[in-house]
């Protein structure tokens, strides 16, 4: 053989053993991702997971279970405020829940309620909740927002009242919504802007 013919086939051996660790690489960081068959209680554990990593950017902020939330709801004491981009609750969006833009602009309707904020997994609420209680508002941020509700089992309904099983989940990185449920995400230029 010639020196050519040995190089090209050392060659195609090499960008093959690439491929190949490639391929696997690539199946590792699909699984770490969270990519797979997860069932609702390891997405459950994970949304708690991600929501405990971002409650350290506002520490202050008083917060409560989707439970809770749920039981106020129950007692007509809450008034939901929906802290994500109009897309996104175009999706779904927790009962009777209003945008920030309406809860200022009829703040004397929602005076004599709990105020508890929420967007895809309460990083964006909790931040708002920050921002109120440097005001003097009391806002109380829902651990695990929108997914930590729907994997506690509770209901989401689109703009017109119906209930829906949709959510917005805003990218790949949150997407742990629970079996049954259809996402929509957020292309890359989308979350950017």
């Amino acid at each position: 053989m010639s020196l050519p013919t040995l190089n090209y086939r050392k060659n195609c051996r090499i960008i093959t053993w690439l491929c190949c660790g490639l391929i696997i690489l690539g199946g590792f960081v699909a699984v770490v991702r969270g990519d797979g068959v997860r069932s609702d209680a390891e997405k459950r554990k994970i949304v708690y997971q991600m929501y405990s990593g971002y409650k350290k950017d506002f520490p202050d902020v008083r917060d409560i279970s989707p439970q809770q939330a749920m039981d106020l709801l129950q007692q007509n004491q809450v008034t939901f405020v929906d802290t994500r981009k109009p897309a996104e609750m175009a999706v779904s969006m927790l009962p009777g829940a209003v945008s920030e833009q309406e809860l200022f602009s009829r703040s004397e309707v929602y005076r004599d309620k709990t105020v508890v904020a929420y967007c895809t997994i309460s990083y964006r609420s909790g931040k708002f909740a920050a921002k109120m209680a440097d005001q003097g508002i009391t806002v109380i941020n829902m651990r695990g927002g929108i997914l930590a509700w729907t994997l506690e089992g509770g209901k989401v309904y689109d703009q017109s009242g119906k209930e829906v099983k949709r959510i917005h989940v805003y990218g790949d990185t949150w997407d742990y919504a629970p079996a049954g449920y259809e996402t929509v995400k957020f292309n890359l230029f989308e979350q950017l802007f």
